[in-house]
């Protein structure tokens, strides 16, 4: 099992882990780590990359993914020089910091637009993604228009401004799901194995089941902008997003 260092600290940027599993997939050297700071993916939210240190070796990580209990980190650069990677063998880790924290920040975008537009319109969600500074959902919408678009915005921005606190928790299953509403796509998507469900609480307006990174605060989220938005069926409206590169 890889320890989630994440979770216990989203802003954490550099760590020191022992290897536990060396292998190749699809020609490429990967290792896996005893702890990691290293975000996998998944909600929605893309992996983490950045670099890791073998041997004063500095090596880039540019995949990172969940097999079972174990977090694999994908390694480029090696090209048959003489870096000694094995079990056992401590290693330094460092995020691409700059990326990671636009990805904090954009995750918790999306929960404040969620919040919102649940809030106030009831819509749930049926689709989502996100890039470093910009992501896209789909909500239940029979219709929208300009002005809609407009007023979401503002809304949004008010929340940001709120600088209301992120919260984050481990239930178990049956405590979370007495949660109402704790579950905004129109379908449960949590496998029936996963016993222990984390939340996110944007306090006084979004709390969701969600697995991925985000800000201490929706202020340092900064600049939201709705930058178009589009019918993806009768009733399944598109909303695109976009926030400054910098708070």
């Amino acid at each position: 099992m890889t320890a989630e260092l994440y979770y216990e600290d989203a802003y954490m940027r550099e760590f020191d882990a022992a290897i536990t599993a060396v292998d190749k997939k699809d020609g490429r050297l990967r290792v896996a780590l005893d702890s990691t700071i290293f975000y996998p993916g998944g909600g929605g939210q893309p992996n983490d990359t950045g670099w890791l240190t073998v041997d004063y070796r500095r090596l880039a990580v540019s995949g990172v993914k969940r097999e079972g209990g174990r977090i694999w980190h994908t390694l480029d650069g090696l090209k048959g020089e003489s870096v000694h990677i094995a079990r056992g063998k401590v290693v330094n880790g460092e995020l691409d910091w700059a990326r990671r924290y636009l990805l904090m920040r954009t995750h918790t975008a999306m929960h404040i637009l969620c919040g919102v537009v649940w809030r106030d319109y009831g819509a749930s969600v049926t689709g989502g993604d996100m890039k470093p500074g910009s992501g896209r959902m789909d909500f239940e919408f029979e219709a929208m228009s300009g002005d809609l678009v407009a007023a979401i915005e503002r809304k949004c921005a008010a929340e940001i401004a709120a600088a209301r606190p992120v919260k984050t928790k481990i239930l178990p299953r049956e405590t979370a799901f007495q949660i109402p509403d704790l579950i905004r796509t129109k379908i449960n998507l949590l496998p029936k194995q996963i016993t222990e469900v984390r939340t996110v609480e944007l306090e006084g307006l979004d709390l969701q089941a969600d697995g991925g990174t985000h800000a201490r605060n929706t202020s340092e989220v900064g600049e939201m902008r709705i930058v178009d938005y589009r019918s993806k069926g009768a009733i399944n409206k598109r909303i695109y997003v976009e926030i400054s590169e910098t708070v």
